[in-house]
């Protein structure tokens, strides 16, 4: 059973991140060919270091395009073991558009100065449109159809294509562009168009990222993770729900990916907590949480954080510094909301007989420690460019597998051929699966970059700072309100990465004029010689924090769907138990946002920092205990507001507030312990 539940597990993953068709013969070997190639290209290209940008980004998206509509079928009914002619056809013609911008980039900037001659106007629009349906086939429909309203928007006003299309006041937002107007801004601008910052950073820094990853993972570190988890865990009260947490904190260090991350370690934990006493939704929904907050792990948070450290213009290592602790106090909450809910439930652990021993465990993966803390040594203290750091660790990575390899064959009695044969299986592999990975974020960042160029060409954003001044009054807690909704929104249709660009671009500089309006200044940091204020910062980490919601928030849910694939579960009641898992992540945006404290920002001194972090902790616990009911024990529904009174109150950095935060909880501590004795051990 477990193997099925592997195997429809993994199938999600490919149907999600690597594009579900597996074709046999030829093709098998030209969508290997072209995948080791890609991240050939990308390593030869990250090692060079002095490619031309657009130029560079072209490649990224041609290799992304070639791979596309040969590894993701059109629809469900689509043949998975051949591919169509139609998508040869259509992989072809995409990647020959976005070759022609690798033929062209200098006259098409130097020469033409950005203006799109006949041939460019054809080629850019049979780019974007080949773009939308590669978004289609890889992100499903949310996203290119809302590029697409984007682009509608941007041809409507009174100079536009569609001049009186939109009525009234609406129509009258920007000037309107023709369509030769905005396929050059779209196509042949190298900065906000297709090509700009968001597919740069995916390009520049997120590849070799995931590369990396890719190839740890393939080389066994995944389940030693899970493995040495439970070892540490599995035996004690919600034993493997706590492994679970573990082993995806641990995954998530060097996977920005939920669902893989999932799969990775859901293909243990979720029925380990099945046998310990959860429920299948609930095992799954642990299993959600945990992977999607995998995000928040430094050094690697996925794609969005990459280009968040872009956008602010922002050292990625220094960003890596802010996110710690919040992802650590995302992590602990979590790990006391399982233990609250074991204790609910009445649950124990697994039979010491059934778990790894841990020293051994520990002394069979060792090894993958050195390349992980290098990569934390190169950012943090050697300052390297943060795909410099992961390039050096992917050849430290190869190094360290080949030594694995050739050990594990002379341990099993085969020679060094044997051992040489697996390492490069492993390397191919890793290769290949870095590159599909990569596949959905170029495409997702390519239509980001349209979002953001419409955004300036339209100045669609003071539209809607007005819009959401008005409806909030000015108020900045509506403000923030107003914009958790529209990312959770959002995020049922839209990936991480997507959402948190479109928020970017739209929302946060709503909230950062709000919020200025409202008397906030936090200062600004400096980062070599250029001022970054503190309050940009807070913003883009709180739309940052509810874009990693997007995977666990019905009815799409991609990383529940994958659960639940694993636990045999409702998918949707899984995503609906996931999201309740994970309010308290919204609750952490909210702390980030008005305490910057937590990204360790103005803290002065050890004690004034160990009192915000136990605070946040301590409010964050009781946000989990009001959520779930249950605390000291079962609490009704008083003891509920209670515990949701304090944990608000304990949000600001507000010393007289946390006084009151903490006496609200006391004293829902206290009238549980004396109406219902000592708390289950």
């Amino acid at each position: 059973m477990r193997d099925n539940e592997q195997t429809q597990a993994q199938q999600m993953v490919e149907e999600v991140e690597l594009g579900g068709r597996r074709p046999t013969g030829v093709a098998r070997w030209i969508i290997l060919g072209l995948a080791v190639g890609w991240s050939l290209f990308q390593v030869w290209a990250t090692w060079v270091g002095s490619l031309d940008a657009l130029f560079f980004r072209a490649a990224h998206l041609a290799f992304a395009f070639a791979l596309v509509f040969l590894v993701y079928p059109f629809s469900r009914k689509s043949p998975r073991e051949r591919i169509p002619l139609f998508d040869w056809v259509l992989g072809l013609t995409a990647t020959l558009s976005a070759g022609y911008v690798m033929w062209q980039y200098k006259e098409m900037i130097e020469v033409r100065g950005g203006l799109a001659n006949q041939t460019d106007l054809v080629v850019g629009s049979i780019t974007i449109l080949m773009l939308l349906l590669a978004g289609w086939r890889a992100l499903g429909p949310a996203m290119p159809i809302i590029t697409v309203l984007f682009m509608l928007f941007a041809l409507t006003g009174p100079q536009g294509l569609l001049q009186g299309q939109l009525p009234g006041l609406l129509g009258q937002l920007h000037a309107g562009v023709q369509w030769r107007s905005l396929v050059s801004q779209l196509f042949m601008n190298a900065s906000d168009s297709i090509w700009g910052t968001p597919l740069g950073v995916a390009a520049r820094t997120v590849f070799v990222f995931v590369l990396f990853g890719a190839i740890l993972e393939r080389a066994g570190a995944g389940k030693w993770f899970t493995d040495l988890a439970f070892s540490l865990l599995g035996g004690v009260r919600g034993g493997p729900a706590k492994a679970s947490i573990v082993s995806s904190a641990l995954t998530g260090v060097v996977s920005g990916s939920s669902i893989s991350n999932v799969v990775t370690s859901g293909t243990f934990t979720i029925p380990a907590m099945r046998r310990a006493g959860y429920s299948p939704e609930k095992a799954g929904a642990v299993e959600v949480a945990a992977s999607s907050n995998g995000q928040l792990m430094p050094p690697v948070m996925g794609a969005a954080a990459f280009i968040m450290a872009d956008f602010l213009g922002v050292p990625y290592s220094a960003l890596v510094l802010m996110a710690m602790v919040p992802a650590l106090l995302a992590y602990l909450t979590l790990f006391i909301l399982v233990d609250l809910e074991a204790a609910k439930l009445g649950l124990r652990g697994l039979p010491r007989s059934e778990l790894p021993r841990f020293g051994p465990t520990l002394r069979a993966g060792v090894h993958y420690v050195l390349p992980l803390g290098y990569l934390l040594y190169a950012l943090l203290v050697a300052g390297l460019s943060p795909e410099r750091a992961a390039l050096n660790t992917i050849f430290m990575m190869i190094g360290v597998v080949l030594v694995q390899e050739l050990y594990r064959a002379w341990k099993r009695g085969a020679g060094w051929a044997a051992g040489l044969g697996s390492f490069f299986r492993i390397l191919v592999d890793g290769f290949a699966n870095g590159a599909r990975n990569m596949v959905g974020i170029a495409v997702a960042t390519a239509l980001a970059g349209i979002i953001i160029a419409v955004v300036l060409i339209t100045n669609i954003g003071f539209g809607l700072a007005d819009l959401l001044q008005t409806i909030s009054g000015g108020n900045l807690l509506l403000t923030l309100f107003l914009a958790q909704i529209i990312s959770l929104v959002l995020g049922m249709g839209l990936p991480t990465t997507a959402n948190y660009v479109v928020m970017a671009s739209l929302v946060v500089p709503v909230i950062t004029r709000i919020a200025q309006q409202s008397g906030v200044d936090y200062g600004a940091l400096v980062f070599s010689g250029i001022e970054v204020p503190v309050l940009k910062i807070v913003a883009h980490m709180f739309a940052f924090y509810f874009g990693i919601m997007a995977d666990s928030t019905p009815p799409v849910a991609l990383a529940a769907y994958a659960a639940s694939a694993i636990a045999r579960s409702n998918p949707f009641q899984t995503g609906v138990q996931g999201f309740v898992y994970e309010l308290r992540t919204a609750l952490l945006a909210y702390m980030v946002f008005f305490n910057p404290g937590l990204l360790l920002i103005g803290v002065e001194g050890f004690l004034e920092g160990a009192r915000i972090i136990l605070t946040a902790l301590i409010g964050l616990a009781a946000f989990s205990g009001a959520t779930l009911g249950y605390l000291w024990g079962p609490a009704n529904p008083l003891q509920r507001l209670l515990y949701l009174g304090a944990a608000f109150l304990l949000i600001p950095n507000n010393p007289q507030l946390e006084v009151i935060g903490l006496l609200l909880m006391g004293l829902a501590l206290l009238w549980q312990r004396f109406s219902q004795g000592p708390a289950r051990a």
